[in-house]
C-alpha cells in the first residue's frame, strides 16, 4: 500500500481530540512512507492532517473541484494540487490515485465520499480497503445503522464486514496492508438469483 485517501471534515469539530487524531494519523502515514490523497483544503481536519503529513516529510496530493478552491481554501503548500471540474471527477481521481480509503470524523461530504467507495467496491468496480478511524465513538451510531441494514436484509453481511472500524491507527494500517476483498462477483450473483422473475 503506497497511498491512501483520507476523507475528513472541513471543520475541526467541537473537541480538540478530533484534530489531535487527524494530526497523529498524518504523522503515522508519513512515517510509514504512505502518500496521502485528500480533498485539497487548508481548513478544518483536512488542513490539520495535511500539515502533519508535510511536517513529517510526507507527500500530500490534494484533489479539489474548481468551485471549492476558495470555499474550502485550497492548501498552498501541498506536494501537488489537482483542480478538477466537478465533485464527480474529484471522486474518480481520488480513486485512481489511492490504494485504500480512511474516514476520520466529518460531515455529509465525508460520508458521501466514503459510502461511494463502499458502493463501488460492493458492485465490483473497486477492491480497495475502506476504514472508519473512530474517535471516542463518533462512528458508533453509523456502525449500528449498518448492522440494522444487514438485519433488515438491505446489505449483505459479507459486504458489511468487509470494512474496518476502530480507534487504533497501527491496527488499522496492518489491516489495510493485509486486506483481501470480499468476492463481489459471488455476492452479485447471489443477489441476481434472489430477484423475483
Amino acid at each position: 500500500m503506497q497511498s491512501v485517501c483520507v476523507y475528513c471534515g472541513s471543520h475541526s469539530g467541537s473537541r480538540p481530540i478530533y484534530a489531535e487524531r487527524a494530526r497523529r494519523l498524518g504523522q503515522q502515514l508519513a512515517e510509514n512512507g504512505i502518500s496521502v490523497i485528500y480533498g485539497g483544503g487548508n481548513v478544518g481536519l483536512m488542513g490539520v492532517m495535511a500539515d502533519a503529513v508535510l511536517e513529517a516529510g510526507g507527500e500530500v496530493i490534494g484533489v479539489i473541484p474548481e468551485q471549492l478552491v476558495n470555499w474550502e481554501v485550497a492548501h498552498p503548500r501541498l506536494t501537488r494540487l489537482e483542480v478538477v471540474p466537478s465533485m464527480h471527477l474529484r471522486k474518480a481521481r481520488m480513486f485512481e490515485l489511492s490504494d485504500g480509503f480512511i474516514a476520520l470524523p466529518g460531515g455529509f461530504g465525508t460520508l458521501d465520499e466514503m459510502f461511494e467507495m463502499l458502493t463501488w467496491r460492493q458492485l465490483g468496480i473497486g477492491d480497495k480497503p475502506c476504514a472508519f478511524l473512530d474517535v471516542e465513538g463518533f462512528y458508533e451510531p453509523l456502525i449500528v445503522m449498518m448492522d440494522r441494514m444487514v438485519a433488515e436484509n438491505f446489505v449483505n453481511a459479507g459486504q458489511r464486514h468487509d470494512l474496518w472500524h476502530g480507534e487504533d491507527i497501527d491496527t488499522m494500517l496492518e489491516w489495510m496492508h493485509s486486506y483481501r476483498p470480499a468476492n463481489a462477483d459471488k455476492w452479485l450473483e447471489e443477489k441476481r438469483r434472489s430477484v423475483p422473475r
